[in-house]
């Protein structure tokens, strides 16, 4: 399983594990978890990278309609998982 180091605005940095992606209407979405296995926090994170950029950069999905459309195609993606 993949594991990316991402670097918040404060200048930190949070290491996460990619547990599925998908792209909806032309859009990148990533499921992000701090643990590869088990019970714990995820995030929806949606790629905004600019054409021309030397990295990708994401933000945590928190429109509802969007994140619940999301949501439901990762659940799909990994029959095992419930987001809730």
């Amino acid at each position: 399983m993949e594991k990316i180091v991402f670097s918040l605005d404060e200048g930190q940095t949070v290491e996460l594990y990619v547990l599925e992606k998908t792209k909806i209407g032309g859009v990148d979405y990533i499921l992000v978890a701090e643990e590869q296995e088990g019970d714990c926090d995820a995030m929806i994170l949606k790629e905004i990278t600019e054409k021309n950029a030397s990295e990708s950069v994401y933000e945590i999905v928190e429109d509802d309609t969007e994140l619940e459309a999301v949501a439901a195609m990762f659940e799909t993606l990994l029959e095992d998982v419930k987001l809730t």
